[in-house]
Protein backbone atom coordinates (compact mmCIF):
# COMPACT_ATOMS: atom_id res chain seq x y z
CA UNK A 1 0.00 0.00 0.00
CA UNK A 2 1.40 3.41 -0.91
CA UNK A 3 2.18 6.10 1.64
CA UNK A 4 -0.37 8.40 -0.01
CA UNK A 5 -3.12 5.82 0.37
CA UNK A 6 -2.13 5.22 4.00
CA UNK A 7 -2.06 8.98 4.68
CA UNK A 8 -5.45 9.45 3.01
CA UNK A 9 -6.99 6.66 5.08
CA UNK A 10 -5.41 7.95 8.29
CA UNK A 11 -6.56 11.51 7.52
CA UNK A 12 -10.09 10.18 6.98
CA UNK A 13 -10.03 8.33 10.33
CA UNK A 14 -8.52 11.31 12.18
CA UNK A 15 -11.11 13.65 10.67
CA UNK A 16 -13.83 11.29 11.86
CA UNK A 17 -12.32 11.37 15.37
CA UNK A 18 -12.06 15.16 15.06
CA UNK A 19 -15.78 15.44 14.22
CA UNK A 20 -16.52 13.38 17.33
CA UNK A 21 -14.42 15.70 19.48
CA UNK A 22 -16.06 18.79 17.96
CA UNK A 23 -19.42 17.23 18.73
CA UNK A 24 -18.30 16.56 22.31
CA UNK A 25 -17.35 20.22 22.79
CA UNK A 26 -20.76 21.31 21.46
CA UNK A 27 -22.59 18.79 23.65
CA UNK A 28 -20.70 19.79 26.80
CA UNK A 29 -21.40 23.46 26.04
CA UNK A 30 -25.08 22.58 26.07
CA UNK A 31 -24.86 20.39 29.18
CA UNK A 32 -22.84 22.90 31.21
CA UNK A 33 -25.73 25.37 30.99
CA UNK A 34 -27.92 22.75 32.67
CA UNK A 35 -25.52 22.37 35.61
CA UNK A 36 -24.61 25.97 36.45
CA UNK A 37 -24.00 26.36 40.19
CA UNK A 38 -23.86 22.61 40.85
CA UNK A 39 -21.09 20.28 41.99
CA UNK A 40 -20.91 18.92 38.43
CA UNK A 41 -20.31 22.29 36.76
CA UNK A 42 -16.52 22.51 37.30
CA UNK A 43 -15.97 18.90 36.24
CA UNK A 44 -18.08 19.30 33.09
CA UNK A 45 -16.19 22.48 32.21
CA UNK A 46 -12.87 20.66 32.68
CA UNK A 47 -14.01 17.79 30.45
CA UNK A 48 -15.22 20.26 27.82
CA UNK A 49 -11.82 21.99 27.92
CA UNK A 50 -10.05 18.64 27.48
CA UNK A 51 -12.22 17.87 24.45
CA UNK A 52 -11.26 21.27 23.00
CA UNK A 53 -7.60 20.36 23.54
CA UNK A 54 -8.22 17.05 21.75
CA UNK A 55 -9.68 19.02 18.85
CA UNK A 56 -6.44 21.02 18.64
CA UNK A 57 -4.31 17.87 18.76
CA UNK A 58 -6.31 16.18 16.00
CA UNK A 59 -6.23 19.31 13.82
CA UNK A 60 -2.44 19.42 14.16
CA UNK A 61 -2.26 15.70 13.44
CA UNK A 62 -4.31 16.00 10.23
CA UNK A 63 -2.19 18.98 9.13
CA UNK A 64 1.00 16.99 9.78
CA UNK A 65 -0.21 14.35 7.30
CA UNK A 66 -0.92 16.98 4.66
CA UNK A 67 -4.68 16.86 5.14
CA UNK A 68 -7.38 19.46 5.61
CA UNK A 69 -9.04 19.15 9.04
CA UNK A 70 -12.81 19.13 9.27
CA UNK A 71 -14.14 22.25 11.02
CA UNK A 72 -17.64 21.03 11.78
CA UNK A 73 -19.07 18.14 13.76
CA UNK A 74 -21.46 17.55 10.86
CA UNK A 75 -24.31 15.07 11.19
CA UNK A 76 -22.77 13.57 14.35
CA UNK A 77 -23.01 16.97 16.02
CA UNK A 78 -26.67 17.39 15.13
CA UNK A 79 -27.42 13.95 16.47
CA UNK A 80 -25.51 14.59 19.71
CA UNK A 81 -27.30 17.92 20.24
CA UNK A 82 -30.66 16.25 19.73
CA UNK A 83 -29.84 13.45 22.16
CA UNK A 84 -28.52 15.89 24.77
CA UNK A 85 -31.49 18.22 24.31
CA UNK A 86 -33.89 15.34 24.85
CA UNK A 87 -31.93 14.17 27.90
CA UNK A 88 -32.06 17.70 29.33
CA UNK A 89 -35.86 17.53 29.27
CA UNK A 90 -35.76 14.50 31.55
CA UNK A 91 -33.45 15.95 34.17
CA UNK A 92 -29.85 16.03 35.30
CA UNK A 93 -29.36 12.29 35.69
CA UNK A 94 -30.54 11.67 32.17
CA UNK A 95 -28.25 14.39 30.80
CA UNK A 96 -25.23 12.82 32.53
CA UNK A 97 -26.22 9.42 31.18
CA UNK A 98 -26.33 10.94 27.70
CA UNK A 99 -22.82 12.38 28.18
CA UNK A 100 -21.59 8.96 29.33
CA UNK A 101 -23.00 7.35 26.19
CA UNK A 102 -21.23 9.94 24.06
CA UNK A 103 -17.93 9.30 25.86
CA UNK A 104 -18.38 5.53 25.46
CA UNK A 105 -19.00 5.99 21.75
CA UNK A 106 -15.86 8.13 21.47
CA UNK A 107 -13.86 5.51 23.33
CA UNK A 108 -15.04 2.85 20.89
CA UNK A 109 -14.04 5.07 17.94
CA UNK A 110 -10.54 5.39 19.42
CA UNK A 111 -10.29 1.65 20.05
CA UNK A 112 -11.39 0.94 16.48
CA UNK A 113 -8.72 3.32 15.16
CA UNK A 114 -6.06 1.52 17.22
CA UNK A 115 -7.08 -1.78 15.60
CA UNK A 116 -7.03 -0.33 12.07
CA UNK A 117 -3.85 -1.55 10.32
CA UNK A 118 -3.88 1.46 8.00
CA UNK A 119 -3.79 4.04 10.79
CA UNK A 120 -0.24 5.34 11.02
CA UNK A 121 1.85 4.59 14.13
CA UNK A 122 2.13 8.31 14.98
CA UNK A 123 -1.66 8.57 15.07
CA UNK A 124 -1.95 5.45 17.20
CA UNK A 125 0.57 6.89 19.66
CA UNK A 126 -1.51 10.08 20.00
CA UNK A 127 -4.65 8.04 20.56
CA UNK A 128 -3.07 5.56 22.98
CA UNK A 129 -1.04 8.07 25.02
CA UNK A 130 -3.32 11.11 25.15
CA UNK A 131 -6.79 10.87 23.67
CA UNK A 132 -8.00 7.48 24.92
CA UNK A 133 -6.78 7.94 28.52
CA UNK A 134 -8.71 11.24 28.69
CA UNK A 135 -11.92 9.61 27.49
CA UNK A 136 -11.50 6.83 30.05
CA UNK A 137 -11.05 9.44 32.78
CA UNK A 138 -14.12 11.35 31.53
CA UNK A 139 -16.21 8.20 31.85
CA UNK A 140 -14.99 7.66 35.41
CA UNK A 141 -15.76 11.28 36.31
CA UNK A 142 -19.27 11.11 34.85
CA UNK A 143 -19.87 7.88 36.75
CA UNK A 144 -18.87 9.62 39.99
CA UNK A 145 -21.07 12.64 39.23
CA UNK A 146 -24.18 10.73 38.38
CA UNK A 147 -25.29 9.90 41.94
CA UNK A 148 -24.83 13.59 42.86
CA UNK A 149 -27.07 14.79 40.03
Amino acid sequence: MSTTTTNDHCIKICNSLLRGELSAVETYDQAINKYIDTIASDELLRIRTEHAESVSLLIANVHSMGGEPDRSSGVWGLFAKTVQGTADLFGAGSALESLKKGEASGRQDYLDALLDHEVMPECKTLIRDQLLPQVNEHLATLERLQPAA
